[in-house]
């Protein structure tokens, strides 16, 4: 680029479709779609930051076809109709564009290709550098000595050598190229089974498409024919690819001068579609002069206490297409909780509750709880009638309890909100409620009070109960209808969402009902001896110091190290005192001190004392004598199952203690614990990402990965000869890198001077090419397209991607990295959960799904079929997913969760 500012060219059509389609899905109180307003004005900001032009415009399709259309009547015909929720942000858009002072520019029978490219060229002619910014790739054809593209969306710049680095073509060669390959997505026809390594083969041999044609009987091969049957339609293709770059404009380059902003308008737009962080850089005060409209949602609820009331409500859900359902309980607790009463709604608006169990004093009479539940029983048991709710799982589990197995599970709103944006919010009732609905919902403090005084649902007044109970069920319903659009629109999402998530609901409420079988005895045991090695920890801890104090006070461990012991600082809190951080005494443990490791090990050994030996006894439920956990889908982000009350996922399997406490976990009489899990599952994900032909060849041939890893790194003549060393440094580096770990962090696990570490990881890399290019090119698209995806279609949003703080753009390439390995392990045990369940339910052998713990999967199985049931589960989780490298599951069998794993 030229010293002096571009005249800068925004294709405003292009970066409207890719801002909707990669970045989260926002709206306002209202529910008005927002996202891709924000995310194009943001680009815009960005634009004129960095360029300060004194030149620019914001071009964009005008509505209505073009010429192109004309030429050929199936032009863009296979594409879908635009979205509603994109359609509605177009105006709004327009508007800001205006009001920020930006020349914008829309002219009929054109594109908005066209526009630019005669511009473009106008601006050639003066000796002006333009600088245009798109995604499209068609533009890269306008790119010569004065014309250069960016992409805006990871800051990308491509001259002259960018466009043959990327195409294989030089930009003059482009239009043949593009011609040649054809574009699906504007149905221009191109050469059958021409894909661009034989476009750019052709055009390097023959230079361009005319001399092509010439010689298209020299061309061998399928592809020759193909290419010598579609002559006549080339001429057309290239046509259609052509910008024109002669159009007569009203405006020329040098008319084209961006004005000051109208803030007030501006404050006004941004305050309508509530952009907060666009109205913060107006100036102080403006994003807090604008609130969020309360928005009044019109609701016809009603109570039902007599049988008229709920036969007419039964008629009105077996008519219905699908309805939201929701239960009122006495608790949280699925295995405890009783039935209060059941709402419903089948039209946003109109909800019902029906009571069956409020017994305050005074209470009016109310339809018995087994009559409701009778007459409910054949509509919530139908397959085929459709029920919506919002964290289905948990009523799906206390109607269980009452002999009920509800079915026709089809949609979940907290599911559906995570399947479009797992890091966009909080996914229960009443935060979707109001980013969505942009609706305050009733909170249960609102009816049942707060603390030490609240009640349970059974004690709330019907005249409060009611209007919150029906309201859950409305909202529900109206969070379905805003929220499945979202979901519906991307292919991947709606697939992952029918067939994985939402099947698992089901999976997941029998494996909680099922629980785990503990020893109470053994762990009571433990927790005394726990109790025993702690004290002795603390008289050591006091010894070292040479007084007593609270190994849980900061402030005093801070004194005890920093000013009587002398211990070096390794970082401070915000206000600015030594910090007494788990991380930070971990590092002067490493470095050899001895108190800060005695605290950890206390620390350590309390965490498992208060967690699990002294809380799992307490928590067995009476009626099943077993324990029973909570999984939940819609935490983590990669899309990982997460346990609660107790979780059942952090007990530790490297230490003493934690394998003491599995050991606790234990089958019922007749029956044996199966362990199975993946191994290595997301290095050979790795492996199969990245086409990476030593890692699939050491997977393939069974090796020790390990093993395989330290023979091409450190250079031994076979995976046999490698040291133990040197494997646990290889281990280091394959773990380490799939998680984005640099060399400085490879160092510092290692121990060693980081020079080294770069040269272990520079190794790597040409051991491993095809890793390397994967995490290339994973970034890349990150930053492109804002998000990464699974094998399966999962999305992770990185919101810092590209983030001017060079710190949080590292960790959100480190999570680019990882997270298609992560996320696509989670997918990949999900689907084998599935399958397991499956085999389970249709021929009902004797083995229970009692566990899942991250990449394992855990049974409880009769001894009599051991041997069958091992491998039944063994080929469910390795036919789970396909891969170019085996799955390999490792099963064991034991008397207990230890022995088995």
């Amino acid at each position: 680029m030229s010293a002096e500012k571009p005249f800068i060219l925004v294709d405003g059509s292009s970066y409207l479709f890719r801002a909707y389609h990669a970045l989260p899905p926002l709206t306002n109180s209202k529910g008005e779609a927002t996202g891709a307003i924000v995310g194009v004005v943001n680009m815009l900001r960005k634009l004129i930051d960095e360029y300060g032009p004194e030149h620019m415009a914001v071009v964009f399709d005008a509505p209505g076809g073009s010429f192109r259309n004309e030429m050929y009547d199936q032009y863009k015909a296979n594409r879908p109709p635009m979205p509603d929720d994109l359609r509605e942000q177009i105006e709004p858009l327009h508007a800001i564009v205006k009001a920020m002072g930006l020349p914008l520019l829309m002219v009929p029978g054109v594109e908005a290709d066209d526009v630019i490219g005669t511009l473009a060229t106008q601006a050639s002619r003066e000796g002006m550098q333009t600088l245009i910014s798109t995604g499209d790739k068609d533009l890269a054809q306008l790119v010569d000595d004065h014309v250069t593209l960016i992409n805006t969306m990871n800051n990308a710049l491509m001259d002259h050598d960018g466009v043959v680095t990327k195409f294989g073509v030089r930009p003059d060669q482009i239009i043949d190229y593009l011609a040649l390959v054809g574009d699906s997505s504007d149905n221009i026809p191109g050469v059958p089974k021409c894909g661009p390594k034989t476009a750019t083969k052709w055009l390097g041999e023959y230079g361009n498409l005319d001399n092509l044609v010439e010689n298209a009987g020299q061309v061998k091969g399928k592809v020759g024919e193909y290419l010598r049957d579609n002559l006549e339609q080339l001429a057309l293709s290239r046509e259609l690819t052509r910008i024109r770059c002669d159009l007569e404009l009203e405006q020329t380059p040098g008319d084209l001068k961006p004005a000051s902003a109208d803030t007030v308008a501006l404050k006004r737009l941004y305050g309508r579609i509530e952009a907060r962080r666009l109205l913060e850089t107006l100036g102080e005060g403006a994003a807090e002069e604008v609130q969020p409209e309360a928005v009044e949602i019109e609701s016809r609820y009603e109570t039902v206490l007599t049988r008229g009331d709920f036969d007419g409500w039964l008629e009105r859900l077996g008519k219905a297409e699908r309805f939201a359902f929701d239960t009122e309980t006495t608790s949280l607790d699925y295995m405890q909780a009783e039935l209060v009463g059941v709402s419903f709604s089948v039209e946003a608006g109109e909800a019902a509750y029906v009571p069956v169990a409020h017994v305050y004093p005074g209470a009016p009479e109310q339809l018995g709880r087994d009559e409701v539940l009778l007459r409910l029983k054949p509509l919530l048991e139908d397959p085929d009638k459709p029920k919506v709710g919002q964290n289905l799982k948990y009523d799906m589990s206390v109607l269980a309890r009452y002999g009920i197995e509800m079915l026709g599970v089809a949609f979940d709103t907290m599911l559906e909100s995570y399947v479009a944006n797992s890091t966009a919010t909080r996914h229960d009732m009443d935060s979707l409620a109001q980013n969505y609905l942009g609706h305050q919902t009733i909170k249960f403090e609102d009816v049942a009070g707060k603390g030490a005084k609240q009640v349970t649902f059974d004690q709330v007044p019907l005249e409060q109960a009611g209007p919150y109970a029906a309201e859950d069920a409305d909202i529900t319903l109206r969070l379905h209808e805003a929220l499945w659009p979202q979901v519906e629109r991307e292919s991947s999402l709606q697939a992952l969402f029918q067939s994985l998530e939402m099947p698992l609901v089901p999976v997941l409420s029998r494996l909680e009902r099922t629980g785990v079988h503990i020893d109470s005895a053994m762990l009571e045991q433990q927790s005394r001896e726990l109790a025993q090695r702690m004290h002795e920890l603390e008289q050591q801890a006091y010894g070292i110091a040479g007084h007593q104090f609270s190994l849980g006070s900061p402030k005093q461990i801070g004194q005890i190290f920093f000013e009587e012991l002398k211990l070096p600082v390794i970082a401070k809190t915000p206000k600015g005192a030594p910090s007494t951080a788990e991380s930070v005494l971990q590092e002067l443990a490493d470095q050899g001190y001895e108190l800060p490791l005695v605290i950890l090990q206390h620390r350590g050994l309390s965490k498992l004392k208060s967690t699990y030996t002294d809380k799992l006894p307490l928590m067995v439920d009476l009626r099943s004598g077993r324990v029973h956990t909570s999984y939940h889908q819609a935490v983590a982000a990669t899309g990982r199952l997460s346990s609660s009350d107790p979780n059942l996922q952090n007990i530790p399997v490297r230490t003493e203690e934690g394998r003491r406490i599995r050991q606790a976990f234990i089958p019922e009489e007749g029956y044996r614990i199966v362990a199975a899990d993946y191994s290595q599952i997301e290095l050979r994900i790795m492996a199969h990402l990245s086409s990476d032909e030593g890692l699939q060849s050491a997977f393939s041939q069974g090796l020790d990965i390990h093993r395989a890893t330290a023979a091409e790194v450190f250079g031994a003549a076979s995976p046999e000869q490698v040291a133990g060393e040197q494997r646990r440094s290889a281990k280091a580096i394959n773990f380490g890198l799939i998680y984005g770990m640099s060399a400085f962090g490879l160092a510092k696990q290692l121990g060693i001077e980081r020079g080294a570490a770069q040269e272990y990881v520079d190794l790597y890399f040409e051991r491993y090419p095809g890793v390397k290019a994967y995490m290339d090119r994973i970034r890349a698209e990150a930053q492109e397209q804002g998000y990464v995806e699974t094998m399966f279609g999962r999305r992770l949003y990185l919101p810092e991607i590209n983030a001017r703080n060079k710190m949080r753009q590292a960790a959100a390439e480190r999570t680019a990295i990882n997270a298609p390995m992560q996320g696509t392990a989670s997918d990949i045990i999900k689907r084998a959960m599935l399958a397991v369940d499956a085999w389970i339910e249709s021929e009902n052998p004797p083995v229970r799904m009692i566990m899942q713990v991250h990449d394992e999967l855990v049974f409880e199985v009769q001894e009599d079929v051991l041997d069958e049931a091992c491998g039944r589960i063994r080929s469910c989780m390795e036919s789970a997913a396909e891969l170019k490298v085996p799955l390999v599951v490792n099963v064991g069998v034991g008397d207990n969760w230890d022995e088995a794993h």
